[in-house]
């Protein structure tokens, strides 16, 4: 999934930004962030774990809303919203992104935690439960924190998970960079153990991410790796801090768009987004 048009709300006045944040998204400015050495390895240094009363919405110390429609870059159809028709926990520990069809079209929620929470390096990892449906494009993914300032794919984008609807025992991870963007992303692939759709039951979708290497796993099972050499020539942007986002999308050149089989709404249901220490 990769960004060729944007909007998000405005930055908190501070951001924590460092090779990994700790578990507090804002501080006052007299509190710096702490560096990798005030770590162990296992150490969660950020945790999202969407608990509080169902119908609240997600936490504004975190997340931005991107907001609008355009097709994003990818010909989808779907209106980004911050209604909490959209997006909002549950009451059972989950954060809910829900797709629904509103008269002629479809809105959708994308989250992303620009200028509150980037990181650096570390085990990037969620548990979801994705949803299902043709033209049903779920992700967890980051982007270069220097975006918008640096055009896309300068900026660099790491994939956790995308699934698209068609393809219900299959998940993607992905990193689009110069030269190797788009359709050109460097991609791995994990299919579900026995075949079942991964609609079905949550899993945990992560990264493990150092200098010049990416790791990726679904529940512990690791399933592709890219490492700097792997770029070749083109240049490795994944060495700076990044940005989380989890979206819900309908249609787009990838997943294909919606037909008389989808049901909706769909629920893309988080448990938690944590951030360990691998050092």
């Amino acid at each position: 999934m990769w960004p060729l048009s944007r909007k998000h709300a405005a930055p908190l006045a501070v951001a924590l930004t460092a090779s990994v944040l700790t578990t507090l998204a804002v501080a006052p400015p007299s509190v710096s962030a702490p560096d990798r050495e005030s770590f162990a390895p296992g150490d969660i240094v950020f945790q999202q774990e969407f608990d509080g009363p169902a119908g609240a919405g997600p936490d504004t110390s975190v997340w931005n809303y991107d907001l609008g429609g355009g097709g994003w870059g990818n010909g989808e159809l779907q209106t980004y919203t911050d209604s909490r028709a959209n997006s909002a926990l549950d009451g059972n520990g989950n954060l809910v992104i829900t797709a629904r069809r509103e008269g002629d079209g479809y809105t959708s929620a994308r989250l992303q935690s620009n200028d509150k929470v980037e990181i650096q390096y570390g085990r990037v990892e969620a548990r979801i439960q994705i949803p299902r449906g043709q033209g049903i494009w779920p992700a967890f993914w980051m982007l270069g924190a220097d975006f918008p300032g640096t055009d896309w794919p300068q900026s660099g984008e790491i994939d956790i998970m995308e699934n698209v609807g068609y393809e219900p025992h299959i998940v993607h991870g992905t990193v689009h960079g110069p030269g190797y963007s788009g359709g050109g992303g460097i991609t791995g692939s994990y299919m579900h153990p026995q075949g079942w759709s991964f609609a079905d039951t949550f899993h945990t979708f992560a990264v493990d991410w150092s200098p010049g290497r990416i790791t990726w796993s679904v529940d512990g099972n690791v399933f592709h790796e890219v490492t700097r050499d792997r770029v070749g020539a083109n240049a490795w942007v994944f060495d700076k801090p990044y940005f989380l986002i989890l979206n819900l999308a309908v249609g787009g050149q990838w997943p294909g768009y919606p037909d008389g089989s989808t049901v909706l709404p769909q629920e893309m249901k988080v448990d938690y987004v944590r951030v360990y220490d691998n050092s």
